[in-house]
């Protein structure tokens, strides 16, 4: 990593409908982008499945998924692009950590 490598914060929704394995591998699919990047990811951490606070695409509920990593500046811009084409991904924010 070099020093302008910072830490961040990716919260992404999935469909409710796919089963804990099938989350498993999307998870998996977008940690490896950021490492294959040269990023580092701390944390990816599924959440159990919660009800939405609107409904976005005929989905009421939605399988949440947060992953903590440090990267260039650079990585967050692709992840979301990713984010934005993967058919999957309902819903996804990425917020830098820290000052």
């Amino acid at each position: 990593m070099s020093e302008t490598a910072r830490k961040y914060e990716a919260l992404y929704i999935l469909p409710p409908n796919l089963n804990d394995g099938e989350v498993q591998k999307i998870a998996d699919r977008f940690k490896g982008v950021v490492e294959g990047l040269g990023g580092t990811v701390d944390k990816a951490s599924k959440w159990e499945k919660r009800k939405l606070a609107y409904e976005i695409d005929g989905h009421k509920d939605g399988n949440y998924v947060l992953m903590t990593f440090e990267s260039e500046p650079t990585v967050p811009a692709e992840l979301g692009r990713l984010f934005r084409i993967a058919d999957e991904v309902i819903r996804h924010t990425i917020v830098k950590l820290g000052a």
